[in-house]
């Protein structure tokens, strides 16, 4: 959520389905103390709760969940606790309380509750996966490559099976069929109980989403106030939901287009439409003619999406452009965090994503699917429909995808951006409807991934915050007009 792409989900009725009491609140659970080195921040503590892997069979293996707090800034005001998720998945989450305080979470806020985060389970400090990727398969990322042809899609299908056996035959494989958003979501109910909190309010983005929505449904009694941000369909980032990544960035890039047209010196059109023919000119001649340095059709596309995902980026596409417009050197990339070996983030991205739900086999179909929203979706739908590994995933669900629905209490608030370029507005209107009335939406009329705190729309941040402090939620779903930058 907070990265660009380096790389976004009532109890089912079914008998099989892993059904887990509440865990009873036990006070003093926790023993907080200093967190790693990696994610040490102001005012942060940590801790690690000793979990099920297996929640079939919780007397057995058990694996670590590393967890975070930020203290209520008045203990007087405090109600309990707001557990965090930054997305993903793969994403860790320890630091997260402090990037939410310093990028402008407000006091009344934190007064309410005590920040939780955690690194899900086989992210980061929680027992972390490997699927012992190559730098190659690291530099591709987890989201596929466009395809130019069924040709593209078939070398695509040889390379993620080989990804499929490496994760299969890592350290970690054991681990495999129990890294899934519904044990994490059983973890945050564990997470709750050590904490001694009777329930446990909750704010998710992105992939953090789906994860809200399964723990909400899952423990209904037990989840407080639940706001999910720049949502998934209910079904999470299955086969569907990767899709539609495609319609976000054909929504999204008129806004780049704007900007760009806006500023003559990056000389790359006086219009909109201008810009939007230069996307696809540079894409190809990049598929026809791959750079020294690397860039060719594929990334630049990639690259286009990630950097779509907040206004601040735009200028630093635009230069990029104007240098592949010009054949200049490519610009610098920004100052920012030292770089991290990215194996575990892109291999518990798969454990989970493959192990929510049963993935499509038939190559074929992937090829029909890519053929289909090249057309529908020209600008990205050739990437977002392309295989990926779970096609060859090794183990099948342990059980079946938890079926998100409107029985529960009416705790939900859903905030969303109308032009988002991963998680577009029709996968949150499912949401919405699937929720029915345990949920309210809040749009705002901006682009980019991430509405509150994140966005610049006080019409939105306001209804959160509201929401979070008071409990009170708009009557009905209410649509944020756009505010000036």
């Amino acid at each position: 959520m907070r990265k660009t792409v380096s790389a976004a989900f009532a109890v089912a009725a079914l008998a099989t389905m892993v059904v887990v009491p509440e865990a009873a609140a036990a006070p003093g659970g926790i023993e907080w103390g200093a967190c790693p080195k990696d994610v040490a921040a102001p005012g942060l503590e940590c801790s690690t709760l000793r979990v099920p892997l297996n929640y079939q069979d919780p007397g057995g293996r058990t694996i670590e969940v590393a967890i975070s707090r930020l203290a209520s800034t008045n203990p007087g005001k405090r109600r309990g606790v707001v557990l965090t998720n930054e997305g993903g998945p793969g994403g860790p989450g320890l630091n997260f309380p402090a990037f939410l305080r310093d990028r402008g979470m407000p006091k009344d806020v934190l007064d309410a509750y005590d920040v939780i985060g955690f690194d899900p389970r086989g992210v980061g400090h929680s027992t972390p996966v490997t699927c012992d990727l190559t730098p190659e398969q690291k530099a591709r990322g987890n989201v596929p490559p466009y395809a130019r042809d069924a040709a593209d899609v078939a070398k695509r299908a040889q390379e993620v099976k080989a990804v499929a056996e490496q994760c299969a035959t890592s350290k970690t494989a054991p681990l495999l069929p129990y890294i899934t958003t519904a044990n994490t979501a059983r973890d945050m109910d564990r997470i709750r109980a050590a904490l001694g909190e009777r329930k446990a309010s909750y704010l998710g983005y992105s992939y953090g989403t789906h994860l809200g929505a399964v723990y909400t449904t899952l423990f209904p009694r037990t989840s407080d106030r639940v706001v999910l941000d720049s949502s998934l369909p209910p079904g999470g980032l299955d086969r569907h939901g990767g899709r539609l990544m495609a319609e976000g960035f054909q929504k999204r890039f008129p806004d780049f287009a704007k900007f760009v047209a806006a500023h003559p010196e990056y000389g790359l059109g006086a219009k909109p439409q201008q810009v939007e023919a230069k996307y696809f000119e540079l894409a190809a001649r990049l598929d026809k003619a791959p750079r020294p340095d690397g860039m060719d059709g594929a990334l630049f596309r990639l690259t286009t999406f990630g950097l779509l995902y907040g206004d601040s980026q735009f200028p630093m596409l635009a230069e990029l452009y104007k240098a592949l417009n010009t054949g200049g050197p490519l610009p610098p990339p920004p100052p920012g965090a030292p770089e991290t070996d990215p194996d575990n983030a892109l291999s518990s991205h798969l454990y989970v994503i493959c192990g929510d739900s049963t993935w499509p086999k038939s190559v074929g179909g992937y090829q029909a699917d890519v053929a289909t929203d090249r057309v529908r979706y020209p600008m990205f739908g050739a990437a977002a429909a392309n295989i990926r590994p779970c096609a060859f995933w090794p183990s099948a669900p342990v059980e079946p995808p938890v079926r998100i629905g409107g029985d529960g209490p009416s705790n939900v608030l859903i905030a969303q951006n109308l032009r988002d370029p991963a998680t577009p507005l029709s996968g949150a209107e499912e949401m919405r409807r699937a929720l029915g009335d345990r949920a309210r939406m809040v749009t705002a009329d901006q682009g980019g991934h991430g509405t509150y705190l994140l966005g610049k729309n006080k019409c939105a941040t306001e209804a959160v915050n509201a929401f979070l402090t008071t409990g009170k939620r708009p009557a009905d779903d209410i649509a944020c007009a756009a505010e000036p930058a």
